[in-house]
């Protein structure tokens, strides 16, 4: 019998002011980032429970997030994107982290929406 497939914790859209960005300027202001972030763990037992502690709490996981967009300071978004997936996987009941990230003001003067990028990382 295949094992079951893995469940996966959908957190869309979280909104965070960050100091991000290789310009100077952009290291003495913070800026909007939004994050998408997708957890892959086994969390079965939380379908029958119904138990808070049988899953992966992402209010903790949000916790974590903020924490990093609070204290640290980037010069790439690619950089932010793996610090955000290395705290994330401090909860060894996550097997698997992918996180989009979404500068929401690019300084650039085409009409563009969100520059960004999107990584997965594994235990």
């Amino acid at each position: 019998m295949a094992p079951d497939p893995a469940e996966v914790i959908i957190l869309k859209g979280v909104r965070l002011m960050c100091i991000c960005g290789a310009l100077p300027e952009e290291q003495l202001r913070r800026q909007p980032y939004e994050f998408d972030i997708e957890i892959t763990a086994d969390v079965s037992s939380a379908t029958g429970s119904d138990l808070l502690a049988d899953t992966v709490d992402y209010g903790e996981i949000l916790n974590r997030v903020e924490a990093v967009a609070l204290a640290e300071s980037f010069q790439l978004f690619e950089r932010m994107a793996q610090r955000v997936a290395e705290v994330i996987l401090d909860d060894e009941r996550i097997d698997s982290v992918t996180i989009e990230v979404r500068k929401l003001r690019p300084p650039v003067s085409q009409d563009l929406v969100s520059s960004g990028i999107r990584l997965t990382r594994s235990r």
